[in-house]
C-alpha cells in the first residue's frame, strides 16, 4: 500500500507533524503548519481517502507511523487532535510532545453539549444552509458531489463556530472525502462507546497541551475534564475572543501562535 502524502515547510526547529481535522478534510491545517514555519520544520500528512480500505483509526495511525519523523512534536486540530492523542498511545516513545487544538469531544455529554452550543449560534439564514446541506448529504449522489457538500458544511462549520474569521492563507483547498469522513467518524465513536478510548491514553508520556477557543462550541472545559484521568499531564490554556481555528481568528490568533509557539521552543 502506498504510504500518504506529506507536505513539508522547511524551518529552523522541530520537527513539527501538523494534522489536520474533518476526517476527511484535508489540507485544512495548511494555514497553521504555514504559520508554525520557518521557526519550526513542519510535516503536514494528509490522511489517506477512502476506496482502497476501510478508514479506521487504526488504519490512520498506521498511515501516520510510515511517514512519521523521529523525535516530532504533534500539533493536531480537531480531529487532528484526537488522532494524535490515538497515535500518542499506539507509539508514546514516538512522540516529543502533543498540542490539541481545537480538540473533539470523548462522551456523549460534551457532544450533546457541543450540539446545543453550536445550534445556539445559528441565524436563520444559516440553519436553513445547514438543512439543506444534511439534506442533500443523506440524498447520496456520486462521490464527488458528497464530496463538495461536505466541503460546503465544512465552510459553513467555521464560520459559525468563529469569532472574526480570517481567510484561510494555506494551500489550494483539496477536495474533502464525505466517504472517509463517516468511515472514519463511525470507528471514532465505537471506541468511545466501548470505553477503548479515551482509557487507552494512559499509555501517553509526553507533555501535552489543550489549547481552546473561549468562543469555541465544542465545551473545552468539560473535553478538558474528561481526558484528564487519563492524561494527568495534561496542560489547558483557553483562548479569549477565539472559536475553532485559532490561526484564523483576528482577535486570538497573536495569543494563539504565541502560547503554542512558545510551548513548542520549551520541548
Amino acid at each position: 500500500m502506498e504510504p500518504i502524502d506529506v507536505r513539508t515547510y522547511p524551518g529552523r526547529a522541530g520537527p513539527i507533524v501538523v494534522l489536520h481535522g474533518g476526517p476527511g478534510a484535508p489540507g485544512s491545517a495548511a494555514g497553521l503548519a504555514k504559520a508554525l514555519a520557518p521557526a519550526f520544520d513542519v510535516w503536514e500528512p494528509l490522511q489517506r481517502r477512502s476506496g482502497d480500505v476501510d478508514l479506521t483509526v487504526d488504519r490512520h495511525v498506521t498511515d501516520l507511523h510510515d511517514v512519521f519523523p523521529e523525535g516530532a512534536t504533534i500539533v493536531g486540530h480537531s480531529w487532528g487532535a484526537m488522532l494524535g492523542l490515538s497515535y500518542a498511545a499506539r507509539h508514546p516513545t514516538a512522540v516529543r510532545a502533543l498540542a490539541l487544538v481545537g480538540c473533539g469531544t470523548y462522551d456523549r455529554r460534551s457532544r450533546s453539549e457541543y450540539q446545543h452550543r453550536f445550534e445556539a449560534r445559528l441565524d436563520d439564514t444559516s440553519r436553513v444552509r445547514r438543512d439543506e446541506l444534511e439534506a442533500a448529504l443523506a440524498r447520496g449522489g456520486t462521490g464527488a458531489e458528497r464530496d463538495g457538500v461536505l466541503a460546503l458544511r465544512g465552510e459553513l462549520a467555521a464560520e459559525v463556530q468563529s469569532v472574526e474569521l480570517l481567510p484561510d492563507g494555506g494551500l489550494p483547498t483539496l477536495p474533502a472525502d464525505a466517504a472517509g469522513h463517516e468511515e472514519t467518524w463511525r470507528d471514532v465513536l465505537r471506541r468511545q462507546d466501548s470505553g477503548l478510548e479515551p482509557r487507552s491514553f494512559e499509555a501517553i508520556s509526553a507533555p501535552v497541551l489543550m489549547l481552546h477557543g473561549a468562543e469555541d462550541p465544542h465545551p473545552g472545559a468539560m473535553i478538558r475534564d474528561s481526558l484528564l484521568p487519563y492524561v494527568p499531564q495534561l496542560e489547558y490554556v483557553e483562548i479569549t475572543r477565539c472559536g475553532h481555528e485559532p490561526w484564523r481568528e483576528r482577535q486570538g490568533r497573536a495569543s494563539f501562535l504565541s502560547a503554542l509557539g512558545a510551548w513548542l521552543a520549551e520541548r
